[in-house]
């Protein structure tokens, strides 16, 4: 019997373009599983309905016929078929409350649910993603802004080129124009005032390596957390060089009572407090990271910049980068997430002010919630490319059988949130979201 997946139209705003699964492995599927598709057309998506014909799919507004339907972003709850399987990014795990209505419709129609961010491995590590492209869009939103408000204060530097990652027609060609920044900055350097121009990055995962490999085009020097502290009492003129830092869980937190340790850290956060702000005061741009609920302490309150504010005058953290995009959550005065035509806000700490855009004073947040949207094409490839070698297994899976584990592959079941409407074991706290 033939399988058919459908594709979803993503719709969530005008900036989605990505596609779960690219024509090429759509035709893959079909030449090698036998799995047919259906796609709903699309106007903004990056690969065209044409594409997708030409590689054996159907393009047709109706899924009705598929058993597996494939997105990206949120589906609405009233487009949830009865019994119907779906694939995607649901961000309900954290009891999200603006999805808690799509789960209890997914839930009273006896869906069954598959979430790309809790496909793991035996070592609980993420499979499908697009944190690489979240922390190399980000990293040149971040640039961009830093850039943009030295400019804004009259004060020109090679940071002003960088354009935001939506503006390269290609990752390529964006990493060729930050070499092009890094080599003006061998040659000619920065404006000695902005030294040590120190970027803190918080966390070292999927999404602070992407970051990481744009930043790397600049020149730049790398520092330990507790290196960083020394250098704040020899000051560094160092006008040719960046300086990175990377900031593990050990540097962001620490123990109320006793040493610190990782796997206490992780299954008891209420007895860790946040020691990050030691650092904050040495950071000229924030990239943030980190996975984060609320059990977790904040790496910068709103009360701390506050007090820093009105003991300095004027802080030496200019930019946030906040590419995790948690508002209200580990970096506090994220208070929205922002477009990438929109992409920033200024918060002014002595008055609790936001102001939209770049200002030359206060701190600049760029919040894009979706930034992997700015390489729409790489981005899907790269993950189409993983996730294809799961779909034959998931259409081929019966949902109705108490053993349905057996019937996938480990990474798969450990992401199955719901079958047939019921929360499966590792899922059984998210009743307690529906019934709040």
């Amino acid at each position: 019997m033939k399988k058919i997946i459908g594709i979803r139209r993503e719709d969530k705003n005008e900036w989605e373009k990505r596609v779960p699964l690219v024509p090429a492995d759509v035709r893959w599927l079909r030449e090698t599983h036998g799995v047919h598709t259906i796609v709903q057309p699309s106007k903004i998506r990056i690969f065209s309905d044409e594409e997708y014909r030409q590689a054996g799919a159907e393009v047709s507004e109706d899924l009705g016929r598929a058993e597996v339907v494939y997105a990206v972003k949120e589906i609405p709850a009233e487009l949830f078929q009865k019994n119907k399987t779906y694939v995607f990014f649901s961000h309900t795990i954290k009891g999200q409350h603006h999805n808690l209505p799509m789960l209890k419709a997914m839930v009273d129609l006896k869906c069954n649910l598959i979430d790309y961010e809790r496909v793991i491995d035996e070592k609980n590590q993420r499979l499908i993603f697009f944190g690489r492209y979240a922390g190399l869009a980000g990293m040149l939103d971040t640039l961009r802004g830093y850039g943009q408000k030295l400019l804004s204060r009259g004060v020109p530097t090679p940071f002003a080129a960088i354009k935001q990652a939506y503006q390269y027609e290609s990752l390529e060609a964006a990493k060729k124009a930050v070499a092009a920044v890094g080599q003006e900055i061998d040659r000619d350097g920065f404006p000695a005032e902005l030294c040590p121009l120190v970027v803190g990055f918080a966390g070292y995962g999927n999404v602070s390596r992407g970051a990481q490999e744009i930043f790397d085009l600049l020149p730049y020097k790398i520092l330990s957390a507790e290196a960083l502290t020394e250098m704040a009492e020899n000051f560094s003129n160092d006008n040719l060089n960046l300086f990175k830092v990377i900031f593990s869980e050990d540097d962001l937190a620490r123990p109320r009572q006793g040493m610190f340790d990782l796997q206490d850290y992780y299954a008891h956060p209420e007895k860790y407090e946040s020691k990050f702000e030691n650092y904050l005061p040495l950071l000229t741009i924030l990239v943030n990271c980190i996975y984060w609920t609320p059990k977790y302490p904040r790496l910068v309150r709103k009360e701390y910049l506050k007090t820093r504010t009105i003991l300095e005058s004027n802080l030496k953290l200019q930019v946030i980068g906040d590419i995790s995009c948690d508002i209200d959550g580990s970096i506090e005065i994220t208070n929205r997430a922002t477009k990438p035509d929109d992409a920033y806000y200024t918060y002014f700490a002595e008055n609790d002010r936001y102001e939209n855009g770049i200002d030359p004073l206060g701190v600049t947040v760029m919040a894009v919630d979706n930034l992997p949207c700015e390489f729409p094409r790489e981005s899907s490839v790269e993950f189409s490319s993983v996730l294809r070698e799961f779909v034959a297994a998931i259409s081929h899976a019966d949902f109705h059988k108490a053993d349905v584990a057996a019937q996938l592959p480990y990474a798969v079941h450990k992401a199955l949130i719901l079958q047939h409407g019921n929360f499966c074991p590792d899922y059984q706290y998210m009743n307690d979201f529906l019934k709040k």
